[in-house]
């Protein structure tokens, strides 16, 4: 579901993550037409960063 927020409204995919400022620029980056492939790009590389560090807190986690 997220990557479909993703691509579709990559502003709104950053502050399902908690990263409201990033989500603020993007959504000016997203304004104009030819800003939307590169937002949508770095949306969904924010949110497998995203994905990634949450399973290493979940690993560590796990280790103590």
């Amino acid at each position: 579901m997220r990557l479909l927020l993703a691509i579709l409204l990559p502003w709104l995919q950053f502050f399902t993550i908690k990263r409201p400022f990033a989500g603020l620029f993007c959504l000016l980056l997203q304004c104009t037409l030819i800003g939307w492939i590169p937002a949508a790009i770095w949306s969904v590389y924010a949110l497998s960063q995203y994905k990634t560090d949450l399973k290493i807190k979940q690993a560590l986690a796990q280790a103590r």
